[in-house]
């Protein structure tokens, strides 16, 4: 068995979307003056590697506590569209004869994190959020900003998936390790338990995937 981190650190000034909170991590209290150490850490519900609740994009959907904790670790199939130029189209054909699983879509734009074309990321398109709903997949990861584009004007993915009470991951990273285990035929269970905010609309991950 091999574990993989799919997680970023949480580090002061770390890429997030555009308006939501800056990340700050310092620390509180020390041993030198204290006698322990304590960090403080001021971030928002969207920072780093997270996953978005329904209620990210509608007042009248389940927030993140009102979800199975099946809908944050499983078995996983990832999907390989690395190679795409900046902010291409990931299509409906890509995801055609997917089982129910976890799906993590490799673009391979976690290259860029830190970066300013870390935003010109591949997205999803309505169609494809579409045909992973009918395929009864509830749990969509990306390498990237954002299933939708950065900027996005109405956040079409999103809302066909959250409005399947689907729960999307974003800011993954290290899934070209996955897919060359995928190559060998090993299996893959991922594992994405955020922390447990009543009400929220998501939160960090510390993503793992365990390789058979």
């Amino acid at each position: 068995m091999e574990l993989v981190d799919l997680s970023v650190p949480i580090e002061t000034g770390m890429p997030v979307y555009p308006g939501d909170p800056e990340v700050s991590v310092g620390p509180a209290l020390t041993v030198a003056r204290d006698g322990v150490n304590v960090l403080a850490l001021h971030l928002g519900s969207q920072s780093g590697t997270h996953v978005d609740a329904p209620f990210h994009i509608d007042d009248a959907l389940p927030a993140l506590d009102e979800l199975p904790l099946e809908r944050f670790c499983g078995p996983a199939v990832v999907v390989d569209v690395r190679g795409l130029p900046p902010r291409s189209a990931i299509g409906a054909e890509r995801f055609e004869g997917l089982e129910p699983a976890i799906v993590l879509v490799a673009t391979g734009w976690s290259a860029y994190w830190g970066t300013d074309a870390y935003q010109a990321h591949p997205f999803l398109t309505e169609e494809a959020a579409a045909l992973l709903v009918e395929r009864g997949v509830r749990t969509v990861g990306i390498d990237a900003l954002s299933v939708d584009p950065t900027p996005a004007q109405d956040f079409p993915a999103h809302r066909v998936l959250c409005g399947a009470h689907a729960v999307i991951a974003e800011n993954l990273t290290g899934l070209e390790r996955l897919l060359d285990a995928q190559r060998r035929g090993r299996p893959i269970e991922v594992f994405m338990l955020p922390l447990r905010l009543p009400g929220a609309d998501g939160a960090p991950v510390r993503a793992l995937a365990r390789v058979g």
